[in-house]
């Protein structure tokens, strides 16, 4: 596997999925301890969720990176682990996902569509807020967040990138993300999140966690491409396609779930732990 050189460029962000842990009190006026100190230029606008019903999510705008933030909350290890038994595929909301956009091939896991239906709205009126107010300065929009937070982070990726401007510059960055849909899902993703649709994507994935390999591929479940995965020496690698079967990548590294580690779901991303 070829060796990535820029895991620095990932540490502002990696401190912004941690902080989508945190409760929104703590958010709304940035005093989540580490994470928010190690952001301190951060300047939230929007914020939700009860962490129980809803995940927490909130917005905002990094004006050293020119970035509009949306972080959504993830799900400890073990709970995720029994969340993902259920494995259920629906079809988009037509609602968020017209028809005529999105085909009705595309399946995605029931339970992460209903988590994303709640917020999905709110949280896009708050993004396009935070564009119109930095319109000057052309912000990018930057979509996160760690298991649980990622997969809701990525519809919202998908939902986004068919209502915003052609002009904004949309990027996913998800850490231990699951599988959330099928093939069909997977290649949207890639046409449309790639750095080719002049978009990115990024699916960063921690050593033998075995989040990453859930829902089963023999379900019809399909990880998108590309994979950056963190070896047990802390090196960061690249790996090229949808589920790389290399012993550098998760799905070589964790066979099953007995070969996981569930503790590595939750880092250090270069030095970062989730969790507020």
């Amino acid at each position: 596997m070829q060796q990535i050189t820029f895991t620095a460029s990932f540490k502002p962000y990696s401190y912004y999925a941690s902080a989508a842990d945190c409760a929104p009190k703590t958010i709304s006026n940035w005093k989540c301890g580490t994470n928010c100190n190690a952001t301190s230029y951060f300047q939230p606008s929007a914020t939700g969720g009860d962490g129980v019903n809803t995940r927490y999510w909130y917005v905002g705008y990094d004006p050293t990176l020119n970035n509009v933030i949306v972080g959504h909350q993830g799900t400890d290890p073990k709970t995720m682990m029994s969340y993902l038994e259920e494995t259920e595929m629906t079809t988009l909301n037509s609602t968020l996902f017209p028809t005529d956009q999105f085909s009705s091939s595309i399946k995605v896991h029931k339970k992460l569509a209903a988590d994303h239906a709640r917020t999905a709205m709110p949280i896009y009126i708050a993004v396009v807020n935070e564009i119109v107010r930095h319109m000057d300065s052309h912000p990018s929009v930057t979509l996160l967040g760690h298991s649980q937070g990622a997969a809701i982070a990525l519809l919202d990726a998908v939902f986004m990138v068919s209502h915003l401007p052609d002009w904004v510059f949309l990027q996913y960055i998800g850490y231990g993300l699951p599988r959330i849909g099928n093939q069909a899902f997977a290649d949207y993703v890639g046409a449309h999140l790639s750095f080719t649709s002049n978009n990115g994507f990024w699916r960063v994935t921690n050593k033998m966690d075995p989040i990453p390999m859930n829902p089963s591929m023999s379900l019809g479940y399909v990880n998108p491409s590309v994979e950056i995965h963190i070896e047990q020496d802390g090196q960061w690698d690249w790996c090229p396609g949808p589920d790389n079967s290399s012993p550098d990548c998760s799905v070589g590294a964790v066979k099953t779930d007995s070969d996981g580690i569930l503790s590595d779901d939750v880092g250090p991303y270069d030095g970062v732990t989730m969790g507020c």
